[in-house]
């Protein structure tokens, strides 16, 4: 979170390199390359009809704005426009097919509340001509107590029915009596089946005014809720208590509480109906991992997939049905275990068909499975999407996911260690100029955002560019990134700051002392929790980084606290950004 105004992506590069180099012009082809690799990309979202035959993807437009196409796979189809928005506020994002004719799209913005930003979503149905558009969410009465940001969400695609329905999360409002209408007295979040085209209704789960997340059985059926735990004044505790059902009954039956600020307790994501299971994350010997807890009364835990170096913190589903087939985590790049054998079998097959691409996700499938959409990238290729026929055997390219970069020699990403003050090792990643001798180069530190959260191997636009333009650059996942365990993440990035950012000055230090970077040339870029480590970088150690360049940098963290003093979440909050002289 940042208290800056906002600028293209383009104009924010430009704008770190004439400060790192204010004495410079920048040149006409550092502008056409801070264009190309600062543009959205050419496709933000792709999904496979039903039956095998459409694609339909977003692409950007004007702005913020984006275009829904539909393009039929077959030879020499070209792309369809037939549905946009014009990103002023409203921006275009994911869409999914309900049939093969008509698809959901997520239309989302940010509105104002005085000047605090606030974020909405919508949920739109349409057919894939652009005709018979519905609006989803539940619309808001005149005579409501409150206003509902979020639009709800589809829970389960009801492929099996093939009619255009679906279960959603929708949140249900109080209303105020007028003396003539009715006022409806539920209020909170509950689960109905919509017919997509005729908006017809049907109650499944009753408004719940704790309720926090439904989970279906991706068949129809309703298996488990997660409600948020209050306290006496109304604040939330930070666990949520879930709940299951057993094959064929309404009884809530209590499975698991997860605390949200130290991710302890079983959290589930997914159930499996033919096993009787739910797949959720669990702490296993200080990290997250990935277990499966039996719905039959019996709540049998089971452990499926665990690392020893980081937390696994992926489901890979597959088809319609949207069936857990697998888990992923990150080390040095992200790694795939499946546990189911034929896609198992697939993915090494579709490996060696594609050795140049590091990065292999099915991302939809037809509903008969034997139809994949998939996404192929690595850090020098970032992404194609493929068709794969498992009839036929045939894999073929069908959208790019940066179109302007092909062609372009791009740089690669390695994995390095650096050690810290305190001699304990760093993960991080170097990327270096293609063509280059990497001795005394510009070099730039780039710590991410989060801090809950951490880099990893791939396609890294910011990076590229600097590389393109010359720059060495380190991203380091110092302590107080995600992913890495409970020992590393620590207090996280605000409360242990200073071995936080201690560790960012030394990925510095490391890059002059290898003879990478020319000390006179080394700056520091960052956006978000990232802009506040580079600020405080420069706090800590001043004459390392020649230039610091902070993005919509977290610069007050009394007023970061602020944002949530009359939310329910409110204790939670406070909790995580911790009070004392590191907010002063």
């Amino acid at each position: 979170m940042g208290f800056v105004r906002f600028m293209s992506v383009a104009a924010l590069c430009t704008t770190a390199l004439v400060a790192l180099f204010p004495r410079i012009a920048i040149a006409q082809d550092a502008q056409d390359l801070a264009r190309k690799f600062g543009a959205r990309p050419g496709v933000e979202d792709a999904a496979l009809s039903p039956d095998g035959q459409r694609i339909a993807f977003v692409a950007p437009s004007r702005g913020q704005g984006g275009v829904l196409h539909s393009v039929e796979l077959v030879e020499g189809s070209a792309p369809r426009p037939f549905f946009a928005v014009d990103g002023a506020p409203q921006r275009l994002g994911g869409c999914n097919w309900v049939t093969p004719q008509r698809l959901v799209c997520t239309v989302w913005g940010t509105t104002f509340d005085g000047a605090e930003p606030l974020n909405f979503s919508r949920l739109v149905a349409l057919d894939q001509d652009g005709t018979n558009p519905r609006m989803l969410s539940a619309r808001q009465s005149s005579i409501a107590l409150g206003s509902d940001l979020y639009g709800g969400a589809v829970i389960d695609w009801l492929p099996n029915t093939g009619n255009g329905s679906v279960l959603m999360q929708r949140v249900r409002l109080e209303e105020v009596s007028t003396g003539r209408l009715a006022a409806k007295t539920d209020r909170g979040l509950s689960v109905e089946k919509v017919d997509t085209a005729t908006l017809k209704s049907s109650m499944v789960e009753r408004p719940d005014d704790f309720a926090y997340e439904y989970i279906t059985d991706s068949h129809g059926t309703v298996r488990i809720v997660g409600r948020w735990e209050l306290k006496g004044d109304g604040y939330e505790t930070g666990n949520i208590r879930y709940f299951y059902r057993l094959p064929d009954s309404r009884e809530w039956r209590p499975l698991s509480v997860r605390n949200t600020a130290t991710d302890e307790g079983f959290d589930p994501y997914a159930v499996d109906r033919d096993r009787n299971i739910a797949y959720g994350f669990d702490k296993y010997q200080g990290r997250q991992a990935l277990f499966s807890l039996s719905l039959d009364g019996a709540d049998t835990k089971t452990l499926v997939v665990a690392s020893k170096e980081v937390d696994v913190d992926g489901l890979v589903r597959i088809g319609r049905h949207r069936r857990v087939v697998g888990a992923s985590y990150a080390t040095d790049r992200r790694m795939v275990d499946y546990f189911d054998p034929a896609i198992a079998k697939l993915h090494t097959s579709l490996s060696k068909a594609l050795p140049d691409k590091g990065l292999l996700s099915i991302i939809d499938s037809s509903v008969d499975e034997q139809r994949l959409l998939i996404v192929a990238s690595s850090d020098i290729h970032p992404g194609t999407y493929y068709l794969f026929d498992r009839g036929a055997k045939s894999l073929s390219p069908v959208l790019h996911v940066r179109p302007q970069l092909e062609g372009m020699t791009l740089a690669e990403m390695k994995p390095i260690t650096y050690p810290a003050a305190d001699g304990t090792m760093i993960p991080g990643y170097l990327t270096l100029p293609p063509g280059k001798d990497p001795k005394n180069l510009p070099a730039i530190v780039l710590p991410h955002g989060g801090p809950s959260a951490r880099d990893e191997w791939g396609f890294d636009w910011l990076s590229q560019f600097y590389a393109a333009m010359g720059y060495a650059v380190l991203q380091p996942n110092f302590r107080g990134s995600a992913g890495y365990g409970d020992a590393w993440f620590r207090d996280q990035g605000f409360k242990a700051w200073n071995v936080a950012i201690g560790d960012v000055a030394s990925a510095g230090h490391w890059l002059v002392k290898q003879g990478i970077a020319d000390p006179r040339k080394l700056g520091i870029v960052g956006w978000s929790y990232g802009g506040y480590a580079a600020l405080q970088s420069a706090v800590v150690d001043p004459a390392l980084f020649r230039a610091v360049v902070a993005i919509a940098p977290v610069t007050d963290l009394t007023r970061l606290k602020d944002q949530y003093r009359r939310t329910s979440a409110r204790t939670t909050a406070f909790d995580f950004i911790g009070a004392g002289p590191h907010i002063t």
